[in-house]
């Protein structure tokens, strides 16, 4: 295990997920397996139209989000309720599988997600 502090910036991504004019996800991954994704997704912005395609086409959004909300309103669907809950600014969220969303707003959203460690590091 290394004692060295690891710093990583958004702005030097391992990977960019573009959305073009919608927007885009940012990824860095430190060397332990962590992984921190900065998304901003701008107004007019449809999990389905967006970002679906890019993943595969699953019915719905296949993955655990923990985050927080930089700026904007994200409307976060879960699709075997059909509840709605809006995520904006300082909100620090936890989004279970099996949901979809939208910008709410003229204001882009940017939020920033954290990834654990996989297991076995």
């Amino acid at each position: 295990m290394s004692s060295a502090i690891e710093v990583r910036r958004f702005e030097t991504p391992d990977q960019k997920i573009d959305m073009k004019e919608a927007g885009g996800i940012s990824v860095v991954a430190t060397q332990h397996g962590s992984l921190g994704m900065r998304a901003v997704f701008e107004p007019g912005w449809v999990w389905e139209k967006d970002e679906k395609p890019l993943i595969g086409c699953p019915d719905s959004c296949p993955t655990h989000h923990t985050g927080y909300c930089i700026r904007g309103t994200l409307v976060v669907r879960m699709i075997d309720s059909g509840k709605e809950t809006r995520i904006s600014k300082g909100d620090f969220f936890e989004i279970p599988p099996g949901h979809d969303g939208y910008v709410d707003g003229d204001e882009a959203v940017e939020l920033i997600l954290f990834a654990p460690q996989p297991h076995g590091h």
